[in-house]
């Protein structure tokens, strides 16, 4: 588990890994599908060297028929295209105190790609699972060291969730091929789960007969309080909102300046766990409420645009926020709930505006 930082000082390691990452810039919540230079990216060790024409797909395990599929037999295949919102779950974890040292997201670890493949239920079906299968494990191809051992980033599904969750191998991002550091050749993309279920650079799919123990699902992305404690692992997304900040940026602070006079303020909200059926704005830091307009719905699993139109009462400060509540009856919290890993922060964002 990652040390904690108490400082506010953000440390070389933490600037080496944003270096290596990057998130969503907020002005391109305005797009409803995030264009792909503009979609987050955590690589959690390198980008692999992949050759496309010697890559095959291993399905092995509790199957009837062992399976290799190179790039062409998976397009063959009945294809799909979803348009599917992924959050990292570690988005927000740099406004924690004390802060988890690992990748310091602020807010911008979303983004929204229609994503195109086969069924990963036509595949499993394709090899036929055995009876006794419990689990389906998901291998990539990326490899490093995390608690002083070497390992494939590896997760896993239950086999319910793997057949009838609505998963896809995705081969294609946004009408083109995958690139590279979305995980070219193959990935995997589970509607609604935080980022890390998506297993990118997919080389072999194993059915199992009990639970798999890799240390990213044992041990990481868990929800502790305490570095005994065995957590509750993550899986579908809270429900969050962010807006587009408005008017113009300095460009240090990025603290925005805004006109007097009506503008229009919008933003997307999204949750795995249910469609988002409010949002509501702010623009006194979370003191009072009115509800924001949604637009039509992008897909089940996608992030759903808002707006409203503001009229600054007066000049100066202003702190503008917006709070999302899905139809499971979800809401944002003000404040942050506090976990060992920083995970799942979603509370309410708040972005400082200057009236001029």
């Amino acid at each position: 588990m990652s040390p904690l930082h108490t400082g506010t000082d953000f440390t070389r390691e933490e600037l080496q890994l944003a270096a290596r990452n990057h998130g969503l810039p907020l002005e391109a919540l305005r797009y409803p599908i995030t264009p792909v230079g503009l979609h987050y990216i955590l690589v959690h060790y390198d980008i692999p060297r992949i050759d496309p024409a010697a890559w095959r797909l291993e399905v092995r395990g509790l199957v009837e028929k062992p399976l290799d599929l190179g790039l062409d037999a998976l397009r063959a295949l009945p294809g799909v295209t979803l348009p599917v919102t992924f959050e990292c779950a570690g988005n927000g974890r740099a406004r924690l105190a004390p802060r988890p040292l690992s990748q310091p997201w602020l807010s911008e670890a979303v983004g929204t790609a229609e994503w195109t493949g086969v069924s990963l239920r036509t595949v499993l079906e394709q090899a036929g699972c055995l009876a006794g299968a419990v689990e389906v494990v998901f291998t990539g191809c990326d490899r490093g060291i995390e608690n002083g051992t070497e390992q494939a980033f590896e997760r896993s599904l239950s086999i319910t969730d793997a057949m009838t969750g609505g998963a896809i191998l995705a081969h294609g991002m946004n009408g083109g091929p995958l690139p590279p550091q979305h995980g070219f050749p193959l990935r995997l993309v589970v509607p609604g789960w935080y980022g890390m279920t998506n297993v990118k650079w997919l080389r072999r799919i194993t059915v199992t007969a009990e639970p798999f123990g890799g240390y990213q699902q044992v041990w990481a992305y868990r929800i502790r309080q305490e570095e005994n404690d065995p957590g509750e692992p993550l899986t579908l997304m809270a429900p969050r909102s962010l807006l587009a900040p408005p008017g113009i940026p300095d460009f240090f602070t990025r603290l925005r300046m805004c006109p007097r006079g009506s503008q229009r303020v919008e933003g997307r909200a999204w949750s795995g766990r249910a469609p988002i059926e409010r949002v509501d704005f702010s623009d006194d830091g979370g003191s009072s409420w009115r509800p924001a307009e949604l637009e039509r719905p992008l897909g089940l699993h996608a992030w759903r645009g808002w707006w409203i139109d503001w009229e600054p009462r007066r000049s100066g400060a202003h702190v503008l926020a917006s709070r999302a509540r899905d139809a499971a009856g979800n809401e944002q919290p003000l404040s942050p709930p506090w976990n060992l890993g920083g995970y799942a922060n979603n509370a309410v964002e708040r972005v400082e505006v200057t009236v001029a």
